[in-house]
């Protein structure tokens, strides 16, 4: 019985990858990949290695969920060294639970490596840091569902003192805008739409609550970062939404002086 790999390719940079990923892809008997792995990252992959793109394309799944679960087992209990590799960290929005349960069920050995997530990527990229004590505390990771299901976005749990970190928005973002209006988020708090991530073909956009609706559409992947922390100017917003934390803070800093 072989032993599968769960990696995180991490947002697209390949020397973002962990040195770990990187020993195990030298490594591989087989590689599985999703669509969202960046081809600097599938070009570190050995020529003799066998390589499966078990994406999607255009919103169609190459192979089904069960379909990639039985190529693991199967190429497992062949004895391979076996990679499922995902964009970003395989424990976010990677369904990596659904392998790992298939794997468990098979009695096959697996191990997850972690990787650099998408939202840690793009705010870096930006110069965006997702927590900062003058304006957020709180962080929500989230995908913008359009569906009725038990994986909707639950809005409640945003506030205009939390980051809101949206991974694939979609193509109308008049839709998620509407939704965060109708949420009770403030029109002039800060967005930023990043797209391909630490790439060569990165795109960054800021823009605003109330005029993402007229934002074009950037290409995926893409994610949509919304907060106070989202501006150049995080004391000036902090101090206009929360004045008087700002006093506070202004007292006290007089006083140590």
């Amino acid at each position: 019985m072989g032993k599968v790999y769960l990696i995180g390719a991490g947002p697209g940079d390949p020397e973002l990858l962990t040195l770990k990923a990187l020993r195990l892809l030298q490594s591989a008997s087989v590689v599985l990949h999703d669509s969202l792995v960046s081809r600097e990252v599938l070009a570190l992959i050995p020529c003799d290695v066998e390589v499966i793109d078990v994406g999607k394309r255009a919103g169609q799944k190459l192979l089904t969920q069960e379909e990639i679960n039985a190529l693991l087992v199967s190429y497992a209990g062949r004895g391979e060294n076996v990679i499922r590799l995902k964009g970003g960290d395989p424990l976010i929005f990677g369904r990596a639970g659904e392998e790992i349960e298939a794997l468990r069920d098979a009695g096959v050995d697996f191990e997850v490596v972690p990787g650099i997530t998408a939202a840690l990527g793009a705010a870096a990229a930006a110069g965006i840091s997702l927590t900062d004590r003058r304006a957020a505390s709180q962080l929500v990771i989230a995908t913008f569902s359009r569906g009725t299901d038990a994986s909707s976005m639950n809005w409640g749990a945003v506030t205009n003192s939390s980051t809101l970190v949206l991974y694939m928005p979609g193509a109308d973002y008049a839709e998620v805008a509407r939704q965060m209006r109708d949420a009770g988020l403030a029109d002039d708090l800060p967005c930023a739409i990043v797209s391909n991530a630490t790439t060569p073909r990165q795109q960054i956009r800021r823009t605003s609550v109330a005029a993402l609706a007229r934002q074009e559409r950037l290409p995926a992947p893409a994610l949509l970062i919304v907060g106070r922390v989202a501006t150049h100017h995080v004391q000036e917003l902090a101090e206009a939404y929360w004045p008087a934390r700002a006093f506070q803070q202004s007292t006290s800093e007089t006083k140590i002086s």
